[in-house]
């Protein structure tokens, strides 16, 4: 292991070279005019991979091809890991607030040394290349890798992965493996590493309360007439109590109370909650009485509106009764929760109290339940094993309020759990201008990425 370390550390000017010819390529997969920059990108990735000993090629699918590498020399007794990762970015815009050409990658002085700063840096191709350059380190120094290793580099995963159910049911048996390594998150902070081990889900709707057949004027009508503002407001002032719970019968069933374990090791953690609140300009948690931000934002559902809107939008007034309000709402689940029940439940919410003459209909949109790692899932240990011996302390086994849909697509097409390890940070701007990957945590992470291997061969 002492040999792969020093050979990582030593050849670091190489691994950032190829770094940086990845990053050149403006590999956007939202705007259709980088098309052909995206199929660049993928094909350097095959070469890559190619010239490392795999067996690589693209996989084409309706949209952009994926990236399918295998090498599989470590013999059918061990284990066999997927690693996934993206090789498209945001775009860029807006373009005047970068400090430098966000595709000619540069190394910047940052508080914490040098920085890689461009578009892709951390989100993701400075990730999956911190992981390939652990790969490369094991096959240069001992010949082979101590895991059988399947790659799949996705082209569209930006832009929503249109493709990626395609992608994956064209390439079920080339995937089958023992789980999904994903590099694309964050440690908790630049000297503790972190392993994500539950994600929030999502359940998106739009509700519109019908009223009167046209819009009426307020003085003729108002009074008898329906208002549909005022029945959907009225309705969504109901959907929680004062203790901040979501009021729609059946809403927690399945969900797991945060065990005085998990609230223990959240709070060594030394969450700064009132900084957190101060830097959006509020002071208290809004969630669930009882609870503090961690918990709400780690092991709590929620039922967020989005927006709300009817009637008279313009300047000055109108003195107007709309036909019809709007409300669009979006649901974070964490695990136990099914999207379609809690739809369905709201849908119930809302019909059961809606005032005569008030009628609703709904437009579902996209949803995917919450993940949460099993804690005797075999692959934990090793990484926290590796993650020990690079950093100095154990890792931190923390959750995200948000969603990663295609943790959910590996379950639901391949079957597979995902074992998320990432070495980026809350500073590093990704989506924004100027999106860095400090050098320092690219260095350490592909360390950790080498160390991880080695334990998975030898569990």
């Amino acid at each position: 292991m002492e040999k792969i370390l020093s050979h990582i550390d030593a050849t670091q000017n190489a691994a950032l070279e190829r770094l940086f010819a990845f990053l050149r390529i403006p590999s956007i997969s939202a705007q259709p005019t980088h098309a052909g920059d995206c199929r660049r990108a993928a094909q350097w990735a095959v070469d890559l991979l190619a010239g490392m000993g795999f067996e690589a090629r693209l996989s084409e699918t309706s949209g952009l091809p994926g990236v399918i590498a295998t090498n599989h020399q470590a013999g059918p007794g061990a284990p066999h890991v997927l690693f996934y990762g993206h090789y498209d970015v945001q775009p860029a815009d807006p373009l005047d607030l970068w400090h430098s050409d966000p595709f000619a990658p540069v190394l910047a002085d940052g508080p914490r040394g040098k920085r890689i700063v461009a578009r892709g840096a951390v989100d993701d191709k400075g990730q999956v290349i911190s992981f390939l350059e652990a790969v490369r380190a094991h096959i240069e120094v001992a010949g082979r890798l101590p895991v059988r290793l399947t790659v799949l580099l996705e082209g569209e995963e930006e832009n929503g992965s249109p493709s990626l159910a395609e992608l994956l049911a064209n390439e079920k048996d080339t995937l089958a493996a023992d789980f999904v390594y994903v590099a694309d998150t964050n440690m908790w902070s630049p000297e503790v590493p972190a392993i994500t081990a539950s994600l929030r889900g999502l359940a998106a709707t739009e509700v519109r309360v019908h009223g009167p057949s046209r819009d009426l004027h307020s003085g003729l009508f108002g009074g008898p007439a329906r208002n549909p503002i005022q029945a959907l407001v009225d309705v969504l002032g109901q959907l929680k109590d004062a203790e901040g719970r979501v009021q729609i019968p059946g809403f927690y069933e399945g969900v797991e109370p945060v065990s005085p374990e998990q609230a223990a090791q959240w709070a060594a953690l030394g969450f700064d909650e009132a900084g957190f609140l101060a830097d959006i300009g509020l002071s208290q948690p809004a969630g669930e009485a009882g609870l503090g931000a961690l918990a709400q934002l780690w092991a709590r559902p929620t039922a967020e509106l989005n927006g709300i809107y009817g009637g008279y939008q313009g300047e000055g007034s109108k003195t107007v009764i709309p036909a019809h309000a709007t409300a669009k709402l979006t649901f974070r689940l964490v695990k136990g929760q099914e999207p379609g029940r809690i739809l369905d439940g709201f849908e119930r919410f809302v019909r059961d109290r809606l005032p005569p003459d008030a009628r609703a209909e709904f437009k579902r949109g996209g949803g995917a339940p919450g993940f949460g790692l099993s804690a005797s899932a075999p692959f934990l240990k090793a990484a926290q094993a590796a993650l020990t011996a690079e950093f100095g302390r154990a890792p931190a086994l923390i959750g995200s309020g948000a969603s990663i849909p295609v943790v959910q697509a590996f379950a639901t097409h391949l079957g597979l759990d995902t074992l998320l390890v990432g070495f980026g940070l809350d500073d590093d701007c990704i989506h924004s201008p100027n999106e860095k990957f400090d050098l320092v945590c690219f260095s350490r992470g592909t360390r950790a990425h080498a160390r991880l291997l080695a334990e998975l061969g030898q569990s």
